[in-house]
This record gives C-alpha cells, sequence and structure tokens, in this order.
C-alpha cells in the first residue's frame, strides 16, 4: 500500500522490538494502530499508553473496528508468528494487504534516504550510535532500532524535517533483502540463523545481495577481512573500517581511567578528540562505522564529536548496571560465539586481573546444536561460567540439545556450573567473581535485579 492510502495498521506480534518501532512510526503520522501479542510487555504497555489498541488473546473478535476496511489497514507481522495463527490467517483470507516487518521497513528505505547497519553482531549499537550523532546533529534523522537507547528511552526516533532515516538491516529471513539502502555498512558476517539458511555459503551469498540492493550513487562501508563478496551496482562507492585499517580506522587510541579516546582517519576528513560515550573496546569500531554513516550524512566533526560523547548506550549491549567498589555487574545481549566472544576480550580489557563471570542462556536449539563449540571456545575465555537451560523462543526442542553440550566443553580451568535460571541468583551469592555479565536474548535479564540485591549486599 501506499503510505498516504494507510488509515489503519494492524501488527501481528506488536510487542516484538523491531515491530514496536514501526507502530510507534504510525502512531505519530496519527493513523489507528492495533495490535495482537502474546503476552503482556514494558513495550506493549508503553505502546498501549501512546494509543496503541492492544490485546493478549488470539480472537479476531478483538481487532479494533478501524483495522477492519482492507482497502485502507495495512497488516504487519513478524516471521516469528506462526502461518495458521488465527488471526493472520483471517487477514490473509479476506484479502487484506498483508506484509513482513521487513517489507515495511523496504517502504521507508524508498521514501527516504536509508542509512542500513546489517551483519551478524555489532549492528544495534552502531545503529544506535549513528541514530544519536544524526538526530543531536543540523542533520536529524527518523530510526528504527534493534534496542532500546538510553538517551531516548526508545527503539523509535521521529523527524519532522529530516530525509534520513537509520534503520538496523535484519539478514534473519533474509529480511534485509526488502531494503534499498542509500548507504550501508556491514560489520560482520559469522554464520548465524543456518535454520534458515542451511549453510555458510548460503548465508555469505545472502549478504552479497544484500549489497546489490545499495542504490546508485550510494555507498557501502563494509568492515576489513569479511568473507562476503560485496555486489554492489555501478555507481556505489565502496569502502572499508576496522580498529586500526581500512578507509576508516582509529588512530592515538587511549585506554585508561575507564575512558576511551582516538582519532578518527577517513576520506570525508579526520576528526580529532573523540570520546566514547560507553567506553568499551568494542564500541571502537562501533563508534567508527557509525560515524562513517553520519559523515555521508553530512554531520559535521563538532556534532559528531558531541554525538559520540554523549551516547549512553542501549539496553542490554554492554550495559553497566552496577558499578560498586566489590561488585560489577552488567547485560549484554550477546547470543552469537563471536558476540560473546568480543564482549569478554572487551571486558577484559577494562578489567585487568579481575575474576569475571558470565551467566549465559544459550538462545535457540537449532543455534546450539551448530555452535555448541565455538560458545564453549567463547566462553572459555572467562573465569567462571554458569549456564542455564536454552531459550527456545520460536522453536521445539531437538532431542540431545541441551546446554551440557556446551558445559562439557569448556576449558578445564573455567569454574562452570549447569543449572535452572531460577537457580540463578543462589549462584551469584556464592560466588566470588568481582565482575559479572548476564549474557543472552532470551528472558535470563529478569533476574538482573535479584542478582543486583545479591551483589549489593557485598
Amino acid at each position: 500500500m501506499e503510505l498516504n492510502a494507510i488509515k489503519a495498521v494492524y501488527f501481528v506480534g506488536i510487542g516484538g522490538i523491531g515491530m514496536s518501532a514501526i507502530a510507534r512510526y504510525f502512531l505519530h503520522r496519527g493513523v489507528c494502530v492495533g495490535g495482537y501479542d502474546r503476552t503482556p510487555s514494558e513495550l506493549t504497555r508503553r505502546l498501549e499508553e501512546e494509543g496503541a489498541q492492544v490485546h493478549y488473546e488470539e480472537n479476531v473478535e478483538l481487532v479494533p473496528a478501524a483495522c477492519r476496511d482492507k482497502a485502507s489497514c495495512l497488516v504487519v507481522y513478524t516471521p516469528a508468528i506462526p502461518a495458521d495463527h488465527a488471526e493472520l490467517a483471517f487477514f490473509r483470507a479476506e484479502g487484506f494487504a498483508v506484509e513482513k516487518r521487513a517489507q515495511v521497513l523496504g517502504t521507508l528505505t524508498r521514501f527516504h534516504k536509508g542509512l542500513c547497519v546489517a551483519g551478524t553482531h555489532g549492528k544495534t549499537t552502531t545503529s544506535s550510535m549513528a541514530a544519536h550523532i544524526l538526530h543531536q546533529s543540523h542533520v536529524d534523522c527518523n530510526a528504527f532500532l534493534g534496542g532500546i537507547t538510553k538517551n531516548y528511552g526508545t527503539n523509535y526516533i521521529l523527524s519532522e524535517k529530516s530525509d534520513y532515516v537509520v534503520i538496523e538491516a535484519d539478514e534473519f529471513d533474509r529480511s534485509f533483502h526488502w531494503l534499498t539502502p542509500y548507504a550501508s555498512v556491514i560489520t560482520a558476517t559469522d554464520p548465524d540463523h543456518l535454520d534458515i539458511y542451511g549453510t555458510k555459503a548460503a548465508y555469505l551469498e545472502s549478504f552479497s545481495h544484500y549489497t546489490s540492493l545499495i542504490r546508485p550513487g550510494g555507498f557501502l562501508v563494509l568492515h576489513e577481512g569479511l568473507e562476503m563478496k560485496p555486489a554492489v551496482q555501478d555507481g556505489v562507492t565502496l569502502y572499508t573500517y576496522s580498529r586500526e585499517g581500512g578507509d576508516f580506522h582509529a588512530e592515538n587510541i587511549r585506554i585508561g581511567e575507564g575512558e576511551i579516546g582516538f582519532d578518527l582517519v577517513s576520506p570525508f576528513g579526520n576528526i580529532t578528540g573523540v570520546q566514547l560515550g560507553v567506553p568499551v573496546g568494542v564500541n571502537i569500531e562501533n563508534g567508527i562505522a557509525a560515524m562513517a554513516l553520519a559523515q555521508i550524512a553530512g554531520a559535521t566533526p563538532d556534532e559528531i564529536r558531541r554525538g559520540m560523547a554523549s551516547f549512553g548506550g542501549v539496553d542490554r549491549r554492554f550495559d553497566f548496571r552496577l558499578k560498586g567498589s566489590k561488585a560489577v555487574l552488567l547485560t549484554d545481549y550477546a547470543h552469537h560465539p563471536a558476540e560473546i566472544r568480543q564482549s569478554v576480550v572487551s571486558i577484559r580489557e577494562l578489567y585487568r586481573g579481575r575474576k569475571i563471570a558470565a551467566i549465559f542462556q544459550p538462545h535457540l536449539y537449532t543455534r546450539t546444536r551448530d555452535f555448541y563449540k565455538e560458545f564453549a571456545e567463547s566462553l572459555s575465555l572467562l573465569d567462571e561460567v554458569i549456564l542455564t537451560d536454552i531459550y527456545p523462543a520460536r522453536e521445539a526442542p531437538i532431542p540431545g540439545v541441551t546446554s551440557r553440550l556446551i558445559y562439557d566443553r569448556l576449558a578445564p580451568g573455567v569454574t562452570k556450573s549447569l543449572c535452572r535460571k531460577e537457580e540463578v541468583v543462589e549462584k551469584v551469592r556464592q560466588s566470588d567473581a568481582y565482575v559479572f555479565v548476564v549474557l543472552g536474548a532470551g528472558d535470563i535479564d529478569a533476574y538482573v535485579p535479584q542478582i543486583m540485591e545479591v551483589l549489593q549486599e557485598r
């Protein structure tokens, strides 16, 4: 549907982080927004406060009246919703315009200049950082993000004037193939979602195809050393970046006293005196990529410096929850072996010589089956690992696939325990580690307040 024809939008799975951002976009446009989700959450509560009509029972009768006119109502769904969902089946049978979340984002990249961030990991922080830099600059932007930013308390940024839209480009279910970026960063292509892609080669080919969608006159900023081969159209400018090499990179990196600073080397003009608002090692590369997009969009050096220094981070992305004299606690959404390795290396850089423990909840049976050896290798960089049962998300159990596959392969020197998530708090109480990091994309984060209480008691 054309944007101007849409009078109502109904979301099947409105509580998802990406879905809720689009719901907010349409709420700001003044159209009727309704939706279903399986369970209430903080996100759905806030959407209801902002005017969305949300229900939690799979029941067509509960769909708002304004969302029953197929001539003016767009239906948006997430791939996590099963095909036989009663409401989704109803809308399809009645001939409504039914689109995936990614298709809607694709429409927005045709109407605006899309600044898209793709990659196995790092895309949420990088896109959020770029969005913040631009939003506080004279350029401004709209943004659809995969996490709740600390600066704004939301995953959506609205601009009445900017033609730029920052989008986290999701490779799951090949969703990013709907996009038509003006400029894109690709952070990493470590294989993931093999339940969808089947093979590493297919995963890499999917990224290659994505690069072919960048519009002529646009830009691709590619992390150095990736296995994928870009397939950009004529007229697209290709740049590379990394921490210490490529067209965009850092020089004079300064780490100490809880701060990280560096100078940006860039084909658009070097920027000296960059300070990280969230001073962890991994954010050097994330920041380089974000600043590249900001320069492409026209932000000034002073605006970029100010945006980098004032960026507050993203919930559950290297998110410090407690910094005490006797304990430190942070949460990280890391749920892929490469993400975990990067997270642990960054923590080691900050807390040299300290004992570091992780509470890790594996996410998906298929991902555990495909990468249990790699998970064990990454987690073995820690001093202690508290491992919980697998969070199933959309999947049914797979015989023989449990967290023990990882547990049994942890390095001999690692203190380890295997427990139910309800037992995690007590395991933390028994640990003498100084730094604790809660890792995973499931519901383990719900235990963070209790873990904080235990550590504060020290």
